[in-house]
């Protein structure tokens, strides 16, 4: 019996030495004499099954309370920004997340809710991690996507007419703020919401890499109308870019560029191309047609 009584109290050592409280509420050391009071053996008598029972009873007891504590604490959410830059944050669920320029996501420390959900002001690439019971959830002031782990780009700045999501695996829902109405995308397949019609339609993406070109500093523009090309422009040097000509905001455009060139000499390198003067008029550049 006495072996019996050591290899139980190596057991209650693992125990105690493996309990972590909340916030360090709790240690080990403090937790040790509330289990060893409920333990009632001598050294004379054998182990029965009643402390056996009480000590099992004590220990799901403080097990419980620790996790009481844990999930009553409120959410701490933190706030992650960018400028004139990307940043990539990995969140506590293995997720990585890449901010697009002048971008901002807020998040939990811990998810502990039955949704992981995140809010996203501007744009961002999501690498989600799959938890099928813990769905993850992407809010913006306009629409809301869910998923339970793929890779997806979704951009949402706020001055933008439209906001664009972008799968390129797994799958995710689009949903509008109302519930009114959702979209399941497949990979390669992006949703476009209008803010203005409070609408969704679905394309079809061509060439995915150039979606997510700037999580590596360059910009691809692909037979994309000069409309489109100052929208991605605007939102990655932070500056409202007018087309005043209605002509030239559908005038198609490929041309690639790299990070480190400023605004003006991407705009000179489309002059080239198009005939367009662009001045500017703090905070925004003007482009009207010569």
């Amino acid at each position: 019996m006495e072996s019996e009584k050591k290899t139980f109290e190596k057991l209650l050592d693992k125990l105690v030495a493996s309990t972590r409280s909340p916030r360090g509420l709790f240690s080990a050391k403090a937790t040790y004499p509330i289990l060893k009071k409920r333990i009632n053996y001598s050294k004379h008598r054998p182990l029965t099954l009643r402390p056996i029972l009480a000590t099992a009873a004590a220990i799901t007891l403080v097990l419980s309370f620790f996790w009481l504590i844990t999930n009553s604490q409120p959410e701490q959410l933190i706030m992650a920004s960018t400028l004139s830059e990307t940043r990539t944050i990995r969140l506590s669920d293995g997720t990585n997340v890449t901010l697009n320029h002048y971008s901002s996501l807020s998040y939990p420390k811990h998810f502990k809710s039955e949704n992981r959900e995140v809010q996203l002001n501007g744009g961002a690439y999501f690498e989600v991690t799959k938890d099928k019971h813990h769905p993850f959830i992407v809010k913006t002031e306009d629409i809301n996507v869910k998923v339970l782990g793929t890779h997806f780009n979704l951009d949402a700045y706020p001055d933008n007419q439209e906001i664009r999501t972008i799968l390129y695996k797994g799958s995710v829902v689009v949903i509008n703020k109302d519930h009114t109405e959702k979209m399941i995308l497949c990979p390669l397949q992006m949703a476009i919401y209008n803010k203005g019609e409070r609408s969704l339609k679905k394309d079809t993406v061509k060439n995915g890499e150039n979606g997510i070109a700037w999580t590596h500093g360059e910009l691809n523009f692909d037979q994309l109308p000069m409309q489109e090309i100052a929208r991605e422009l605007s939102n990655w040097f932070g500056i409202k870019i007018i087309i005043k000509d209605k002509a030239l905001k559908d005038y198609r455009i490929t041309a690639r560029f790299r990070n480190g060139e400023n605004i003006t000499e991407i705009l000179i390198v489309l002059q080239n191309i198009v005939n367009f003067n662009f001045s500017s008029k703090n905070p925004s550049i003007i482009i009207i047609q010569k």
